[in-house]
Formats: C-alpha cells, sequence, structure tokens
C-alpha cells in the first residue's frame, strides 16, 4: 500500500532548502507564469499547506527526452531574478508530489511495478496527476508499443480516465510528433486523440518540453486546485501565448534587416537574425527566449541555430525542410 499523504507544514521541515531560497523558487514560479511578483508569497503559503500529489508518469512511444528534461533541472540559475543559482527545481517540486509510478526511475520492475500501478488506481482513484510522454500507437490494435503484455493504448485508456488531472508533456503526447510524421505507419497520436473532450487535460509540447513550464503548471495546480488558463489546444497561456519572434534577443537585427546569410558568416558570429537560415521563430509560441534551456544557460536561438517550431502542430511535417527561409510576412 502506498504511504499515507501526510499535509507538508513548513518548507523547511521538508526540504533541504531553507526559507530564502523556497521564496526564491516561488518567485522564478510566479514569473513563469506571468503572475505579478507579490503572487509569490502566495504560492509559498499553498505550497506549504498542500498535501502531497501523486503522481503516474506513463511512458510510451517516446526516446525519453521529456524524462531527462525532467531529471536533469538541477541547479538550476534563475534567469528571471538576475542568473543565481536556486535549489533545482525537481528535488524542490519532489517534496510537494510522490511519484508513484514511473517506469525510468521506479525500483520495482516486472510484476511489481505493475503492482505499482494497480495500487494507485486503487488507492488514489480521482486524485492523482497523470503526466503522458510518448506517443500512443492505434494501429494494429496498439500492438507496436506494449508493456508487459498489455498495449499503450489499453493501458491508456485504463488510467487517464481515472486522473485528476493529467499533463501530455512533450509533442508525441500531444500530437503524435515525430512518430506521427508522415506515413506514421504506427498510426501515433497524442491523449487527446485517445481520450477526446478531456476537460483536465494540459498540453505542454515541445521536443522535449521544458521542464520549468512542467514544474510551473504542477504549482499552479498545487497552488489554486486547478489548471492554468489554456488556448484552444489546450496550451497553458503563460508558456505558449507569445511568439518566440517577439521576445527573441536578435529580434532588433531582424527589424534592421541584419540577417545570417550563410552558417559562420560575418553576421553569424555578430548574432544576427536567423530568418534566412530558416528560424521559426515568427510562426511558433513559446516562452523558450524567457526560461531558457540546459539550466537556463542558453536556448537554440541563442546557440546560433534556428528554431525548428517543435511546439507548433505536427512540425516535423509542417517544418521541414527546417532551413528553408519562411515567407516573409
Amino acid at each position: 500500500m502506498p504511504p499515507e499523504i501526510g499535509p507538508l507544514i513548513s518548507p523547511s521541515e521538508k526540504t533541504s532548502m531553507n526559507r530564502r531560497g523556497f521564496l526564491k523558487f516561488c518567485g522564478l514560479m510566479a514569473a513563469t507564469l506571468a503572475l505579478p511578483s507579490f503572487y509569490a508569497r502566495h504560492i509559498a503559503s499553498a505550497l506549504s499547506a498542500a498535501q502531497r500529489l501523486p503522481v503516474v508518469w506513463l511512458e510510451f512511444q517516446d526516446c525519453t527526452g521529456d524524462t531527462e528534461s525532467f531529471l536533469r533541472a538541477s541547479p538550476f540559475p534563475n534567469p528571471l531574478q538576475g542568473g543565481n543559482t536556486m535549489p533545482g527545481l525537481v528535488d524542490i517540486l519532489l517534496d510537494y508530489i510522490s511519484v508513484e509510478y514511473h517506469e525510468t526511475i521506479m525500483a520495482p520492475a516486472g510484476f511489481q511495478s505493475e503492482q505499482s500501478l494497480a495500487n494507485v488506481l486503487d488507492q488514489y482513484s480521482g486524485q492523482f496527476l497523470c503526466i503522458v510522454e510518448g506517443s500512443i500507437p492505434t494501429a494494429s490494435n496498439g500492438a507496436y508499443c506494449t508493456i508487459r503484455g498489455r498495449t499503450a493504448l489499453s493501458i491508456a485508456q485504463q488510467v487517464i480516465p481515472q486522473a485528476r488531472a493529467v499533463i501530455a508533456a512533450g509533442s508525441c503526447a500531444w500530437d503524435g510528433g515525430l512518430a506521427a510524421a508522415a506515413p506514421n505507419p504506427t498510426g501515433a497520436v497524442g491523449v487527446n486523440q485517445i481520450v477526446p473532450g478531456l476537460s483536465n487535460l494540459v498540453n505542454l509540447p515541445g521536443c522535449p518540453s521544458n521542464v520549468v513550464n512542467l514544474v510551473a503548471t504542477i504549482v499552479y495546480f498545487l497552488t489554486y486546485d486547478q489548471l492554468p488558463d489554456r488556448d484552444r489546444q489546450n496550451r497553458p497561456y503563460f508558456a505558449y501565448g507569445e511568439e518566440i519572434h517577439d521576445e527573441c534577443e536578435r529580434h532588433d537585427y531582424y527589424e534592421a534587416d541584419q540577417f545570417v546569410l550563410e552558417w559562420g558568416d560575418t553576421g553569424h558570429q555578430q548574432g544576427w537574425c536567423l530568418f534566412k537560415m530558416g528560424c521559426r521563430g515568427p510562426r511558433t509560441h513559446s516562452n523558450c527566449p524567457k526560461v531558457k534551456w540546459n539550466e537556463s544557460t542558453s536556448w537554440p536561438i541563442g546557440a546560433g541555430h534556428g528554431c525548428i517550431g517543435c511546439t507548433t502542430t505536427h512540425f516535423w511535417d509542417a517544418n521541414s525542410p527546417f532551413y528553408t527561409p519562411l515567407e516573409d510576412d
């Protein structure tokens, strides 16, 4: 039987950080969620009184990229508060959630792992958070992805409807991702196509999804007992409400008609706009310029490569060939 979920009285009693570090974390969450700074204390108060949230993390047809993004988030320099190193996002989050099932990191294997999932469904039905990583194949009755003799399709259809909230982490769980690229031999689809009409679904597309957005979504849920506001594609506005182009550090070069025309040319060395090298930033909605990647040290455009639009629908088909320039609107 899973351990009893108890209340969190104080961050100092449950975490390895001091209160200042905890408040920095809450400040980052408020900034990521596009909330005024004073909401940080509200988040801190809510988290301190919250009960640990059971989590089931399902991995299907994937490359484990979203799990890697999740696990490699410590330590964390905060770009929104002067770049000072913060406690690891996941280290903090694990004090407020209880990962009951995750095939990559859990200790049980075989029958014991199957029993762990069964325990969650028995003990916490309607109470747990379900995070889905990877696409779900539907061809041949789902035979292209099986776990312990069961298809990913049957597992998803059993577990997802019982969750209190569902997060589709990464492009594969959103719309099938790379596996769904033409000709899509496995019939790969995302969560919404398997269990249509979910009102408690948050899509976090990206290849992989950004761990900052994943943590912020969970923190919002723990704080307000509801999911953040989302667009028609169930993507939270705080993470996908603005075009990369508008927030890009190279935007001024675009306005000045200063473009990289060849890899390694003078403009490339000086950080000019990558639009003519195929950058999809003008048609991609994401907060990558703000939260960045690799412990917030950089991001693709900052590193000199154009955006490939991995948060857009069926980007492998829609945006390739990736180095062909967009038509200038």
